[in-house]
C-alpha cells in the first residue's frame, strides 16, 4: 500500500462467528498489510478461525480488555518497527473500504491520528437512546477539552503514527475502555488529531460490548478518567512522548 510498514491491529474476544469474514473482507482490499488479532482469553475458536485466515494471531492468557488488548497490539507494533497502525474491531463494525481514508491521514502527515467518525459518514443501524446520550456528553466534552471538532469520541477504527503507537504503549493507555480520555490525552501530548468520515455498522452477530447496565457504568468510569487526563496535564503529558527531549 505505501513505503510504509503498516499494521493493522484487531482486538477479539469470543469473536470466532465473525473474524473469518472480516479478515477476509480486510485482505480483499489491503493486500499484504500485515494483520495482527489480539486474541483476549477467547473461550471459542477465535484464534484458530483467525489463523486460518491469514492473521497473525497473539493470545493473552487472561481476560484483559479491550484496552489491555489494544495495547499489546501496539507493543508488538513498536517491537516490530512499525510505522503506522490501524485500530479495527473484529465484529463487522467496521467498513474494510474505509481503511485506505484513514491510512491515506497519516500517509500524507495530515495528523498523527485519524479517528473515523460514523457522524461525518453513514450511521447504518439504530443504537439505543443511552448510547446518544452518552455520544452527546463525550463529543461535547472532547471537543471542548481539545479545541478540537470531535463528533464521535468512542470511534474505535482509527489510524495513527509510529510514535503515537509508541505513547501508548507505554502506561498512557487506559485498560479498559480508551475512548474519549485517550483523544484527549493525545491532544494534551501534543499530538494532531483528525476526523474522516466512515461507515459504520451493527456487529455481524453476538452480543455488543455496552448493554445498559454496562453503558451507565462506562460512562462513570469515562468520567473518571477524562478527569484523571485533565489532571495529569499539569504534569505537561507532552514531555512523555517517546522523542520528547530530543
Amino acid at each position: 500500500m505505501s513505503e510504509h510498514r503498516i499494521l493493522i491491529i484487531m482486538p477479539a474476544h469470543n469473536e470466532a462467528q465473525n473474524i473469518g469474514s472480516v479478515i477476509e473482507a480486510i485482505r480483499q482490499v489491503t493486500p499484504g498489510v500485515d494483520l495482527l488479532v489480539v486474541n483476549d482469553a477467547s473461550r471459542d475458536r477465535t484464534a484458530d478461525v483467525a489463523r486460518e485466515a491469514g492473521a497473525r494471531v497473539v493470545t493473552l492468557p487472561c481476560n484483559l480488555g479491550y484496552g489491555g488488548a489494544v495495547q499489546t497490539g501496539y507493543r508488538y507494533a513498536v517491537d516490530h518497527r512499525y510505522d503506522i497502525g490501524l485500530i479495527m474491531d473484529a465484529d463487522g463494525q467496521h467498513e474494510p473500504a474505509d481503511i485506505a481514508t484513514l491510512l491515506g491521514v497519516i500517509q500524507r502527515g495530515e495528523a498523527d491520528l485519524a479517528l473515523g467518525s460514523r457522524f461525518l459518514g453513514n450511521l447504518e443501524y439504530s443504537p439505543s437512546w443511552t448510547r446518544h446520550v452518552a455520544w452527546a456528553f463525550l463529543r461535547r466534552l472532547a471537543s471542548c477539552m481539545t479545541g478540537v471538532q470531535i463528533t464521535d469520541p468512542t470511534s474505535g477504527f482509527q489510524a495513527m503514527t509510529g510514535e503515537v503507537m509508541q505513547f501508548f504503549a507505554r502506561d498512557n493507555y487506559p485498560a479498559d475502555f480508551p475512548d474519549a480520555d485517550t483523544i484527549i490525552t493525545v491532544n494534551f501530548a501534543g499530538f494532531r488529531i483528525k476526523e474522516v468520515p466512515v461507515t459504520m455498522r451493527d456487529r455481524m452477530s453476538g452480543e455488543a460490548m455496552h448493554n445498559t447496565l454496562k453503558g451507565f457504568y462506562y460512562m462513570f468510569k469515562m468520567f473518571l478518567s477524562i478527569y484523571m487526563v485533565w489532571l495529569r496535564r499539569r504534569t505537561n503529558l507532552q514531555a512523555l512522548r517517546p522523542n520528547a527531549g530530543e
